[in-house]
Formats: structure tokens, C-alpha cells, sequence
């Protein structure tokens, strides 16, 4: 699997972990790991990246994580939750997280494929979106993973410019 601008967001989130002294985790479900491979990714994560949960299966989300997935699995809820989870469990100071549909199938009403419900985690603060990437399962899964960090990026830099 290849990397979105070259890894060009593993390498920018790594410079803000360092220059903030942060740490990160991350919890994915229809990433499969690929933010944890683009983070680690580049030489001396180790100094900031503290691990990730795969959390494909519901029972994981919810045993491991602690998360409650009555709003739907594939839900800004859910997304909130399993970022505040790993957070909590890796004892990082951020954290990001991926919930959705990769494809080809498991469309449901309202949430066609492509349908990435990512969320983001800062001390003090969680925000989630809601993305519809087009795509086939490996451009879906390689977008949802760069907006992870992108969307992290823009929670650190909003809480620093509030500063």
C-alpha cells in the first residue's frame, strides 16, 4: 500500500508531536493500521508514537476501547469514542481515530461506501467529521488515514493559535 504525497502528513505530524512534545495513538477500524504504518513510517517516531488498536471488530471497540456504538458503529459518536479510548489506554496525549465503510461492499441507507467517520484528540478536546471518499478500498483507506492527521494538524494548530 502506498502513501498519500509521500507520507507527507506522517512526516508533518511527527514534527508537531516533537515540536509540542505530544504523544499519539491511534485506534482504526477501516484503516487496518495504516495511520500507525504511516507514523512509523518515519526514523524516530519511537520518541512519540505510543501504539495503536486495530479495532476492526465491534466487541474490540467496545472491550477494549470502551466504546457504546448505540449511535451506529459508523458514527462521529463511535469515531469520538475510539479516540478518546486509545487516548486513555496508551496514555498519549493525542490521538486519531478511524470508523467506515472501505468497500466494495458494506453500503447501508444514508452511508454509502466510502463513508469515514474520523475523529481527532488533543488534550481538552475531540472533534470528528464525516468524510465520503471515492475510490476504490485502497484509495479509500489511504485518504481516511491522511485526513486523520490532517484533521489532528488542524485541532493542535487551532488550540496554539487560541494561545
Amino acid at each position: 500500500m502506498r502513501f498519500c504525497n509521500d507520507n507527507e502528513m506522517g512526516i508533518r505530524i511527527g514534527q508537531l508531536m516533537t515540536a509540542y512534545g505530544y504523544t499519539l495513538s491511534s485506534a482504526e477500524s477501516c484503516t487496518g493500521g495504516t495511520i500507525a504504518s504511516m507514523v512509523t513510517a518515519v526514523a524516530g517516531s519511537s520518541a512519540y508514537f505510543k501504539g495503536a488498536v486495530v479495532s476492526y471488530a465491534v466487541s474490540v471497540k467496545e472491550q477494549v476501547l470502551g466504546v457504546d456504538v448505540s449511535e451506529g458503529v459508523v458514527s462521529e459518536s463511535t469515531a469520538c469514542q475510539m479516540a478518546e479510548g486509545v487516548a486513555r489506554l496508551l496514555q498519549s496525549d493525542c490521538s486519531v481515530s478511524t470508523t467506515g465503510i472501505a468497500g466494495p461492499g458494506g453500503a447501508e441507507p444514508g452511508k454509502p461506501v466510502g463513508t469515514v467517520c474520523i475523529a481527532a484528540h488533543i488534550p481538552d478536546e475531540t472533534i470528528a467529521r464525516t468524510f465520503c471518499f471515492q475510490g476504490d478500498r485502497e484509495n479509500v483507506i489511504l485518504q481516511a488515514a491522511d485526513a486523520s492527521l490532517k484533521l489532528l494538524e488542524e485541532l493542535i494548530a487551532k488550540k496554539k493559535a487560541k494561545k
